[in-house]
């Protein structure tokens, strides 16, 4: 077998697009099993920048069959607007499959979000308000619209009059205006007449192509701590995003995947509401956050930025299986003179190499702090290890050595080539 899950191994936004646009030039499929369009992925090249959301990131390769999984949940219309941004950008792309399986987002689970949101008061979760919770919730309530369902016209129909009245009934309940079934059949009908065509039972395909031993990557999208169950609930996303997931979303069993690859920054981010020990409200976490240029692709919102969390890392590491590491982010770094990493937490007079279950308790922790020498230089200009400053091989090496995972890759910049292969051998296995 020749198959690779890639998943965050931090909160997200972790750089896992551009890992997945460069793998994927070898991939004969490409899957992403989980998320919707609260995740954003940026790949840069060739001079052009794609922002995608829904669609997994190896599309760029013409050769790639680049499939959204059953895990996923999909707004039609922010589907379509990204395949024509894309298509504008570059028309060569590989074959776009969509999951009949997959769950469909409406307008109602976007309104839903945000009243949701506000109702939470001073405990907001800080939800991209995509629509993304409450379309898993339907998905649990066994109460959702699949895209098998969506692109059929009459049971489109009897599934929306279902679904609507019901969900007006909430939004009654909220105080908020409700949604009229006539105009939003028709806008979303238009939708479903473009989607058709790429609409299939991808996960039979998806096993033919495990079976046949072709090259299989699955894409995963936000970090491992968002994770509904092993995150820091409950300020997490509604999916699985640790390499788990891959299964669940895509229908291949636990047997079927050979490697994993933990994506992590070579410092620690946030985005929205959470307890995050090695956070920097500092001089240095605003030289982090403007070099990294750490804005969200979806929201736009300034990512909270930290020193790098080993505790986070080591913890990723057991809950996905890691086969290696993929540290990037590291040309960020550079011009920093002293570097901070947390190797373990004081949590009430114990020290403690483990995040808390309950997140009161992670909110009470105080990370103890190992402190390197930094470097200088532009690392962007970097092709191998040896091109690196020595210290940053060594921060490297403390990394893979605390962690007990190797490093597989290092990303110095955004561009594709701007990537150092360390062990090609943990890649495909």
């Amino acid at each position: 077998m020749s198959t690779l899950v890639i998943v965050g191994a931090q909160w997200g936004d972790e750089a896992k697009g551009k890992l997945v646009d460069v793998l994927g030039s070898q991939a004969d499929v490409v899957v992403r099993f989980a998320g919707g369009n609260n995740a954003g992925h940026t790949v840069i090249t060739g001079g052009k920048t794609f922002k995608f959301q829904l669609i997994p990131a190896g599309i760029l390769h013409p050769g790639t069959t680049a499939i959204i999984g059953s895990g996923m949940v999909v707004c039609p219309k922010g589907l379509l607007e990204e395949l024509d941004r894309t298509l504008a950008q570059k028309p060569d792309l590989g074959t776009l499959l969509i999951s009949s399986a997959a769950h469909v987002v409406f307008p109602y689970h976007r309104m839903l979000d945000a009243l949701e949101e506000e109702a939470r008061g001073a405990n907001k979760i800080g939800t991209t308000s995509r629509g993304i919770g409450p379309a898993y919730q339907d998905k649990v309530a066994r109460f959702g619209i699949r895209m098998g369902e969506f692109i059929k016209p009459e049971l489109f129909e009897m599934r929306l009059r279902e679904v609507l009245a019901y969900k007006n009934r909430l939004l009654q309940m909220f105080g908020s205006p409700t949604v009229e079934f006539d105009a939003l059949y028709e806008e979303y009908s238009k939708y479903a007449d473009r989607l058709r065509p790429f609409v299939v039972d991808t996960e039979v395909l998806v096993y033919k192509a495990v079976e046949a031993d072709k090259k299989v990557l699955f894409e995963g999208a936000q970090g491992t701590f968002l994770d509904l169950d092993s995150g820091t609930y409950p300020y997490v996303t509604s999916s699985h995003p640790v390499s788990g997931g891959a299964c669940l979303g895509t229908g291949v069993g636990p047997r079927a995947i050979q490697s994993v690859l933990g994506v992590c920054k070579a410092y620690t981010t946030r985005v929205g509401s959470g307890p995050f020990p090695t956070e920097l409200e500092d001089e240095i976490g605003e030289f982090i956050r403007d070099k990294g240029q750490e804005y969200g692709t979806v929201t736009g919102r300034g990512r909270r930025c930290g020193w790098l969390d080993l505790v986070v890392l080591k913890q990723a590491s057991r809950l996905n299986s890691l086969s290696g590491l993929v540290v990037t982010r590291l040309d960020v770094l550079s011009g920093i003179e002293k570097v901070k990493v947390a190797t373990s937490y004081d949590f009430e007079g114990e020290q403690i190499d483990h995040i808390p279950a309950n997140v009161w308790d992670f909110a009470k922790v105080s990370p103890h702090y190992e402190e390197m020498e930094g470097w200088d230089g532009d690392l962007q200009k970097c092709r191998t290890m040896d091109d690196l400053p020595s210290s940053a091989r060594r921060y490297l090496d403390f990394i893979e050595d605390q962690t007990r995972t190797p490093v597989a890759i290092v990303s110095i910049g955004p561009d594709r080539d701007e990537t150092i292969v360390v062990r090609p051998q943990l890649i495909w296995g």
